[in-house]
């Protein structure tokens, strides 16, 4: 073979290589288009999509964990007065949402509207104990009467009927309701539950703004809340927290909201970790969230008692009479990210970030939650009352922590197996044989290129003999 016959082998070559690595080069753009493209359309809300399939599915099973807190010395809060000692039972566990999305109805291609039926289903195999379990609790009752009437009128009611400010209830009873001998009505901190629904939801397909996909737009009929009196506070904004847009941007909260606690909130990127072998995005609830309007001037508006929240100071508690129509205030789980004054209203409790914040681990390429915690601590109020006789010995107001609950679901390794099959996988191989045409055509251009130097050198010693 001649020098020359060389020389235009090696640079073919070159130019070959050069083509492989330049067609990988292009394919990168080119594959991340048509993986967004295919994402897109699979992730609007519509029939025979991926995002419509997983959307109105139950498969994924999502529990109820609730923890109550057990009164140890009842006897010496009401005669001297003492701090209530609180010992939490729990888990008592329920599956619940295991009913599909009902009245699924498109409006239009851009809005479908449906209604979430409501069920529980006690799991006695994730439970410490069965639901006939006695508690001795805050009366539900009397802590009404306390908040909602006249002390004198309410200390009329509480004597004529011998109530107590504590009662032993079944774990069934206090989570689903009694009838009160007092009230002389059904009663329970979640009552009524079974056989009810949440809604209607009306939110957004995705079909002409996938970045809209999944929020909502009217909850009940009405595109705004009128619980606060504020409208910054009674915007409802953001999904329901089920799924985002898809292409997450860490930079950006996500936004959903939750009629259990009557508001929109937000969550923040926190971390990446891995589920079942796919990569999601951790998003946590900052403490911002609850904090005082001292720190956070956006929660100024869901502040509605300043006296009771110390001229608004108070963080960790959110009163939600306006919205239950009961004296009821959410926190975290003991009082995580509360004020001490909280906290120290009883003993027995032990704030801790890893079980009781709140957690959305979202995949981020098509925005799906493969998994969440969602915990929240449900509180009554009691106080000194020179009034009402069972109160005579209190000495301050006390936020009562009934329970606490953790709702919670997980990918399960079926689902997984799928999920990484479909996208992850393809995904994977796209980009593996874009960046091997890229790798294969830049090794082969060099080493003509090399090849080409060295012929080169050798013919020009060649020629200088």
């Amino acid at each position: 073979m001649t020098c020359c016959d060389q020389r235009c082998r090696l640079i073919a070559g070159a130019v070959v290589g050069a083509l492989i690595a330049v067609l990988g080069g292009i394919l990168i753009p080119v594959g991340n288009t048509f993986i967004e493209n295919t994402v897109n359309k699979e992730t609007v809300l519509e029939n025979g999509t991926l995002a419509f399939d997983t959307w109105t599915s139950v498969d994924v099973a999502i529990y109820r964990q609730f923890w109550l807190f057990d009164v140890q010395n009842p006897d010496d809060v009401v005669s001297h007065g003492a701090k209530p000692v609180l010992v939490q039972k729990g888990p008592y566990t329920y599956r619940t949402r295991f009913i599909p999305k009902t009245n699924i109805t498109f409006n239009d291609n851009f809005t479908v509207s449906f209604v979430l039926p409501a069920g529980a289903i006690f799991e006695p195999g994730m439970s410490v104990g069965n639901e006939e379990d006695i508690v001795t609790s805050l009366n539900l009752a009397v802590a009404g009467v306390y908040s909602l009437l006249d002390h004198k009128l309410a200390n009329w009611l509480i004597q004529h009927n011998n109530a107590t400010l504590f009662q032993n209830r079944t774990v069934k009873e206090l989570l689903w309701g009694y009838k009160d001998p007092m009230l002389n009505s059904m009663i329970g901190v979640f009552y009524p539950y079974n056989g009810t629904s949440d809604g209607p939801y009306t939110v957004f397909t995705g079909k002409d703004d996938i970045k809209k996909v999944a929020t909502i737009k009217c909850w009940q009929g009405e595109k705004s809340l009128n619980y606060w009196k504020d409208p910054y506070c009674n915007m409802i904004n953001g999904t329901d927290g089920s799924s985002f847009h898809p292409f997450l941007d860490k930079k950006e909260p996500l936004f959903f909201f939750s009629p259990d606690i009557c508001r929109s909130i937000s969550a923040e990127y926190d971390s990446t970790v891995n589920l079942k072998g796919i990569d999601v995005y951790r998003y946590m609830l900052p403490a911002e969230a609850l904090a005082s309007p001292v720190v956070n001037p956006d929660n100024q508006c869901y502040c509605t008692d300043p006296a009771l929240t110390k001229n608004c100071t108070v963080a960790g508690l959110l009163d939600l009479t306006a919205c239950k129509g009961t004296p009821v205030f959410l926190s975290l789980p003991h009082f995580l990210y509360g004020t001490n004054d909280l906290i120290e209203s009883v003993v027995g409790l032990s704030p801790n970030f890893e079980e009781h914040s709140i957690f959305l681990d979202v995949e981020p390429i098509t925005g799906f939650t493969l998994r969440f915690a969602k915990r929240l601590q449900l509180n009554m109020l009691y106080g000194p009352s020179d009034n009402i006789v069972i109160l005579n010995k209190i000495k301050e107001n006390t936020i009562f922590p009934l329970l606490w609950v953790n709702e919670t679901a997980a990918l399960d390794d079926e689902t997984a197996d799928l999920f990484k099959k479909e996208l992850i996988s393809r995904i994977d191989l796209l980009e593996g044989f874009q960046i091997g045409l890229l790798v294969a055509g830049s090794i082969i251009f060099v080493s003509c290129m090399i090849g080409l130097m060295v012929v080169c050198t050798k013919t020009k010693k060649y020629n200088l003999k």
